[in-house]
């Protein structure tokens, strides 16, 4: 088991107003699978995405990564995890840097604290840009690209550490169904490889790529 969530909350402070976005999330994704979240705006999935990718804590409950608590673990100690374990893919690929070339782009994750060659980083960065089919645009930059393409590079920096965990955020929810199609296929062929993937998305046709759905209501899992 890659992951285990047990009665996670999570309450927003506004002054003196309390806006609670999650109540008592339990669930357990396993170790290669590919699932997907689904759930309409507001009801907590953005949320959930955030605590699973150690980005944001709980307000309380426990959540188990790799059999580690990362509950109460320090801010360097999350970015460390992120780092190394996890990959992030999200919906607006222009996060990409507009000025720097794809394998740039890609090589940006090895900056911190890798202790691979500069050669290394390179040939690594060229692999994984290979792996999402985009060897013939290593030297282009995102305004060359499509969004598919794009997505592709943002893929690869995901994959590039190569983490145990990707996680997706509405990651075709900017691109034409073509190129969603062949994302998902990408999806499909990293977790055939053993990747676990977490794919939030309120796109039925996109769910049915995972072999299991988690579907949130009001921040409950229903």
């Amino acid at each position: 088991m890659l992951i285990s969530l047990e009665n996670i909350t999570k309450i927003y402070r506004m002054g003196e107003v309390e806006i609670p976005a999650l109540h008592g999330v339990t669930f357990h994704i396993d170790t290669g699978e590919l699932v997907a979240i689904m759930g309409s705006s507001g009801s907590g999935k953005s949320t959930l995405l955030s605590i699973l990718g150690c980005l944001d804590r709980p307000t309380s409950g426990r959540y188990l990564l790799d059999d580690q608590d990362v509950t109460m673990l320090s801010g360097d100690a999350l970015a460390r995890i992120r780092n190394r374990k996890i990959g992030f893919v999200f919906q607006n690929f222009n996060l990409l840097l507009a000025r720097t070339s794809a394998l740039e782009n890609v090589e940006l994750p090895l900056l911190y604290g890798s202790r691979l060659s500069n050669r290394e980083k390179r040939d690594r960065a060229v692999s994984v840009l290979r792996r999402v089919g985009l060897e013939e645009r290593l030297r282009h930059h995102p305004s060359q690209l499509s969004g598919g393409q794009q997505q592709r590079v943002a893929i690869a920096r995901a994959l590039v550490n190569r983490p145990a965990l990707i996680l997706a955020d509405e990651p075709t929810g900017n691109l034409d169904t073509k190129s969603s199609r062949e994302i998902m296929a990408i999806f499909k062929e990293l977790n055939a490889e053993g990747i676990t993937i977490a794919v939030v998305t309120h796109e039925e046709d996109i769910a049915r790529y995972a072999q299991r759905v988690i579907t949130l209501r009001d921040g409950e899992v229903v």
